[in-house]
């Protein structure tokens, strides 16, 4: 996932639009303690009001009148807010004030001056921390050590924070900025370097020295050799390590707490970006497809494994696996632990609650098949079949027959590998399992 290229205003912008009486009056007030009363009593009289038209997010503890253009009537006031951010105001009569957050008032010019609409209210002294409920609300952990405003669009603002120990975040939120709106907070990772939304206060180095903090708590003694970003999802953050001795892992992050989750063998991570690539994830799957052949092997199901696929698993210690064979049609589930080895076929997996898809559906037609005529019902050719539910012992299959005659509905018990049919319904005395049969030759003839 990486987000696309946004157009924006240029945050900082600021120095066209501060006449220089404004400038002289705000150099006059280089402190919080040369805000005098007066100031102070004309900026809590007008700014509540003005926030309020404004839009953004802010109960206002504090203002000041920063200074007055009388040309182009146009007030100027700085505010500081319950909500955190601060934000300087250009209050135009007959027009919507503007307003502009602390951080970016708190940049210099293009001339390396200081903006004269720098916050100096004691409740904006420190415009970073005004990010603090921003990155709460998006439940992203971050020790704030530098920030910066990047910019506007039409809907939304932009801002970047450094934290301490090298991680780096894109803040987005509603523009005019506001707190009570959906806040999104992306690792700097996600943004191309030099784009238009992409982080300055952190490099690429930095930002991947997580890498390092995770592999000590992965357990695999790998002597990093090489690590790169892979993708992040809404939940979780990947990255690939590929290890002194040629062994190669994935490792998951927790997108909010930076917390390590998970180690992922690379001959197990094709479903994360494509797999690895900075190490051979071809031998590797060889390797682990032999693996797995073995301990299909010890579970009773013969399979040479030529192809296998990662299913999520609940428990870190099991893993859930698809299997595709080269010496049968059919293929199945592995589920496979330190201490049991299980394998089910492709159609007691799904009343078990899980689903092949490597494996066509007519593959397990002759099985079915046999299990109708070990019942008594011979005289049909399985044509189709389908799942249809299941109690907490049985689960149930549909079948319908090629001769075009009603088909059947079978019993097999849960939780056993190769479990034979145990009873035969009819499509009438099945109507209130899983709503009946809904096969097309069965839902007719039923």
């Amino acid at each position: 996932m990486r987000p696309i290229a946004i157009g924006l205003t240029a945050a900082l912008a600021l120095a066209a639009l501060i006449p220089a009486t404004v400038i002289s009056a705000a150099k006059e007030k280089e402190k919080p303690a040369a805000v005098d009363a007066k100031a102070r009593e004309a900026g809590m009289k007008a700014t509540p009001d003005l926030v309020k038209a404004a839009g953004v997010s802010c109960t206002v503890t504090d203002a000041r009148l920063i200074g007055s253009d009388k040309k182009t009537a146009t007030d100027y006031y700085e505010v500081a807010c319950q909500q955190g951010l601060g934000f300087a105001i250009l209050a135009k009569k007959d027009a919507a004030p503007q307003t502009y957050s602390c951080l970016e008032t708190a940049a210099a010019g293009a001339d390396g001056k200081p903006s004269a609409l720098a916050c100096l209210l004691p409740g904006n002294a420190d415009p970073k921390a005004g990010l603090v409920p921003y990155l709460a609300k998006a439940g992203t952990s971050c020790d704030i050590q530098n920030a910066r405003a990047i910019g506007a669009g039409a809907k939304n603002a932009y801002f970047e924070v450094a934290c301490k120990g090298g991680a780096g975040y894109i803040v987005q939120t509603a523009s005019p900025v506001n707190v009570d709106q959906d806040v999104t907070v992306n690792s700097c990772l996600l943004y191309e370097e030099g784009g238009n939304v992409s982080c300055k206060l952190t490099d690429r180095a930095t930002q991947l020295a997580v890498v390092d903090t995770l592999n000590g708590s992965a357990g695999k003694n790998c002597a990093i050799k090489d690590k790169r970003y892979v993708l992040s999802t809404k939940t979780d953050n990947y990255f690939e390590v590929v290890c002194q001795d040629g062994k190669g892992y994935v490792y998951q992050q927790a997108a909010t707490t930076g917390a390590f989750v998970r180690a992922i063998d690379c001959a197990q991570a094709s479903f994360v970006g494509g797999g690895c690539t900075l190490s051979d994830a071809v031998a590797a799957q060889t390797e682990q497809a032999g693996l797995y052949t073995k301990l299909s092997t010890k579970a009773g199901f013969d399979c040479k494994v030529e192809k296998y696929g990662m299913l999520p698993s609940p428990d870190p210690r099991k893993e859930i696996v698809e299997l595709k064979c080269s010496n049968r049609p059919d293929g199945g589930i592995g589920i496979f632990t330190a201490t049991s080895n299980t394998v089910y076929d492709c159609i007691t997996s799904e009343m078990n609650g899980y689903r092949c898809s490597f494996t066509k559906p007519d593959e397990a037609f002759p099985r079915l098949t046999a299990d109708l005529k070990g019942l008594g019902k011979g005289s049909c050719t399985v044509s189709g079949a389908r799942v249809i539910g299941q109690t907490a012992t049985d689960g149930y299959v549909e079948v319908a027959c090629s001769d075009g005659l009603p088909g059947w509905v079978m019993a097999y018990p849960l939780n056993t590998t190769a479990p034979h049919a145990k009873e035969v319904l009819s499509c009438v005395q099945a109507k209130g399992v899983g709503g009946g049969c809904k096969l097309p030759t069965n839902k007719t003839k039923s």
